[in-house]
């Protein structure tokens, strides 16, 4: 009977750690991570213009709600000779929105743009220097 009782004894020891031993192991495991996504902005170029003087640019459609006007004026006769000012208007009723730009002399920078989807146009006015404006659309996307 020893024989048995040492048998049936260490099957139930043995089957108690091989419990003990998968019940470790499987909290062990990481969960799964679900997959992180981002939102990023980018910019979706919509028309470039350049000039001297005044001019008024053709319509153009922003379907977001976000865009900027990337400018440069150079050329300037000495420092802040000559001016630079853009206008955004609707190019549906032609009311002026934004006074967007206002540089004297030589500069660049980014105005941003906050409205409604719609056509615009923008109205430039400016004398005594070379200008660049670049209109680009903001775009969200998941970026993994």
């Amino acid at each position: 009977m020893t024989g048995t009782w040492f048998t049936a004894k260490s099957r139930k020891i043995l089957v108690s750690v091989l419990l003990i031993a998968t019940i470790a192991a499987g909290g062990c495991r990481s969960k799964p991570h679900p997959e992180v996504r981002h939102n990023q902005v980018g910019w979706r170029p919509i028309g470039k213009w350049s000039g001297r003087g005044d001019t008024q640019t053709e319509s153009f459609n922003i379907e977001s709600t976000q865009w900027r006007i990337k400018w440069e004026t150079k050329g300037a006769a000495s420092p802040g000779a000559g001016s630079f000012h853009v206008v955004v208007h609707s190019a549906v009723s032609g009311r002026p929105i934004q006074d967007a730009v206002k540089q004297q002399g030589n500069g660049r920078g980014v105005a941003y743009v906050t409205e409604d989807p719609r056509l615009y146009h923008l109205v430039i006015d400016s004398a005594g220097v070379d200008w660049s404006i670049a209109v680009e659309e903001a775009v969200v996307g998941d970026v993994r």
